[in-house]
């Protein structure tokens, strides 16, 4: 996992440690961000087992009976559900292909900290330990108060408590972002 993983879109991990408010904060930045005309996706990591369709669906017999996978479609919305009992952790780069089809401006990114994608960092002070605050992918940090320590000059502060701001620079990183990508091709 050492190289960047790569995207025809800009990717943006939100790290964070458990309690520091990454789904509150996402509640309030995407209805934003689709203001400003960005249609953002958003891959959520899990650390625990979870079910999307109920016992006693029938798409839900047909998945513990061996489909693999399921997808259950309606005209509102359509889940695709694949077992992976082999795998220790999800395979980022896998999920990534998964949202090609939807031509997202940007795939928002929440956990995977490991994993190298540039990251936006959420802290607040005694929750987690500080070094989330450090590392080779951490573009931006969001702080509830001042930082442990002095951080890196090329990570941008943002005040965890803005969420006007950190949309603005969210905007701005994926215009460089796109530009970036632009360049490439």
């Amino acid at each position: 996992m050492a190289n960047q993983l790569s995207a025809s879109f800009p990717v943006l991990g939100i790290a964070a440690w458990s309690g520091t408010g990454k789904t509150t904060l996402l509640e309030k930045l995407l209805p934003r961000l689709g203001e400003h005309g960005l249609n953002v996706a958003v891959i959520k990591h899990a650390h625990h087992s979870f079910e999307v369709d109920k016992p006693g669906k029938d798409s839900y017999k047909l998945r513990r009976a061996g489909a693999a996978p399921v997808l259950v479609a309606s005209h509102q919305r359509f889940a695709l559900m694949q077992e992976t009992p082999d795998q220790t952790e999800p395979d980022l780069a896998q999920l990534l292909t998964f949202m090609v089809p939807h031509k997202p401006d940007l795939v928002i990114v929440e956990g995977f900290k490991a994993w190298p994608i540039p990251k936006l960092v959420l802290y607040r002070a005694g929750i987690g330990d500080a070094a989330i605050l450090t590392g080779p992918w951490v573009e931006a940090v969001a702080l509830s108060g001042p930082p442990p320590f002095d951080l890196a000059a090329a990570v941008t502060q943002l005040n965890l408590d803005d969420s006007e701001s950190i949309v603005h620079w969210i905007k701005a990183w994926v215009g460089a972002e796109n530009a970036k990508l632009a360049s490439c091709t």
